[in-house]
């Protein structure tokens, strides 16, 4: 059986990642992703209301313009997560292939949210979910097979995709950390892993999340950072003034950690921003989450001033906001704080709690110098940096390698810089460059089989 990869996004940047896999006939497409620096450095733009080749030609999604030199159908697409790096272009590229969405159950959920606000394309895919630990059939060969591996990531329900075929297994490994004590799901399923590398042909190709690779050991767990966030609001349980934490939406885990402890303080938690109250609440109607009956959520920008005006009366200290801006998003809550623009006043001695780290790219770290600035000239105190990345470490790697003896790796989620600690390490492992790791770019084919 014939195998390619098509390589159609996600491999000149980290962002917008779209692979397509083709195994016959029949083609798996794994992800269609945003880069969302490409989106932010213009003004006033409404991804909803644009069309495909405006946003193609920005850089903002991926350029799907190879697909039409894949001979075969597709039959599924398939999104490994709910962040919009791997999500963000299914409302603008999906309604081309007649093919159901699958994934696992909350990353359908923001799936069909983000399809009910698009203004410009009407996406009627079907979406069908499906658990880690299931398979379904791909195409009517009989030969081809779509399983759910679980992985632990910066948000919930995270899977690694496999196209299972007669020449062997195809993994996509995008995005992942190896966390063997999460704070609300499963541990990564390694076992499964290790039996896929020594079933039938084992693994012909890995496609792997080289963010990390550069970074010596292997990366820590959630509850490592959960122990970092107690013991930061356990450090200023006393203060009778303001604080306020922020955190990435879609980390629901954080979230939940942030929740429990602000009522360990002695303070009321309440989520403030439109993906605060989209994230939550779509994984508490899950049951991924058992917040309080009473916690608020305010996505609404009058409802959130209004919840501002409220603390504001009856005590900042009786309240711990849980709000958006973490990487000092021009519209996100805590910029609004910092530039004076919401009825929450900073004083002198205030603490603002980063549970997240800057992503390190040009546009995110000059808005989140910005919007430090702005809160310290306020006479805020920041405590940052309390945060595990959610991408696999050297060691990590390692253990994958060994886990899957893949015959081929193709690096992922990166630049051309980026790519190099990943080719180092597999070199180390005995893989060489232009025989059997394969460093690629956007709108590349890789022939694996004949």
């Amino acid at each position: 059986m014939e195998v390619e990869i098509a390589t159609i996004g996600g491999y000149e940047e980290v962002g917008r990642q779209m692979t397509a896999v083709r195994a016959g006939n029949d083609i798996v497409v794994f992800d269609m992703g945003l880069n969302l620096s490409q989106v932010l450095i213009h003004d006033n733009v409404e991804t909803e209301k644009m069309h495909s080749l405006d946003l193609i030609d920005m850089g903002a999604i991926p350029d799907d313009r190879i697909m039409s030199d894949m001979e075969g159908d597709v039959q599924a697409i398939v999104p490994t997560h709910g962040h919009l790096d791997h999500i963000g272009a299914i409302s603008k590229l999906a309604h081309r292939y007649d093919a159901p969405i699958v994934s696992a159950p909350f990353t359908i959920e923001l799936v069909k949210q983000q399809v009910k606000s698009e203004n410009k394309f009407n996406v009627d895919n079907d979406l069908v979910k499906m658990e880690a630990g299931e398979t379904m059939s791909i195409g009517d060969s009989g030969n081809v097979e779509l399983e759910f591996v679980h992985v632990t990531h910066s948000i919930i329900d995270a899977i690694n995709p496999v196209v299972h075929t007669p020449e062997g297994a195809v993994v996509y490994g995008l995005d992942k950390r190896m966390d063997h004590s999460p704070v609300l799901e499963d541990p990564i399923d390694m076992k499964r892993f290790r039996e896929i590398g020594r079933e039938g042909n084992g693994v012909l190709a890995y496609i792997e999340d080289c963010t990390n690779a550069g970074r010596k050991g292997r990366t820590p767990s959630e509850s490592h950072a959960r122990n970092h966030l107690k013991d930061t609001l356990m450090s200023i349980e006393d203060y009778d003034g303001g604080i306020v934490a922020t955190t990435f939406s879609s980390h629901v885990s954080r979230v939940s950690s942030l929740v429990e402890f602000a009522q360990d303080i002695g303070r009321e938690p309440v989520l403030l921003g439109r993906s605060m109250e989209k994230y939550s609440g779509t994984a508490e109607r899950l049951d991924f989450v058992d917040f309080p009956d009473d916690l608020g959520m305010y996505g609404h920008r009058k409802s959130v001033d209004r919840t501002f005006k409220r603390i504001m009366q009856e005590g900042k200290e009786k309240y711990l906001p849980i709000v958006t801006g973490h990487q000092g998003e021009p519209r996100a809550m805590l910029t609004r704080m910092g530039r004076g623009e919401t009825p929450y006043e900073l004083d002198d001695g205030d603490k603002v709690v980063f549970s997240a780290r800057v992503i390190p790219e040009p546009t995110n770290e000059g808005q989140r110098y910005q919007s430090e600035r702005l809160l310290k000239m306020q006479g805020a105190r920041i405590y940052d940096d309390i945060h595990v990345s959610g991408h696999l470490r050297e060691e990590g790697h390692y253990q994958m390698l060994d886990a899957l003896e893949p015959q081929h790796v193709i690096p992922a989620h990166q630049d051309m810089k980026g790519f190099a600690p990943y080719v180092d390490l597999a070199s180390r492992k005995g893989y060489k460059l232009g025989r059997d790791l394969h460093v690629t770019q956007n709108g590349n084919m890789i022939q694996l089989t004949e």
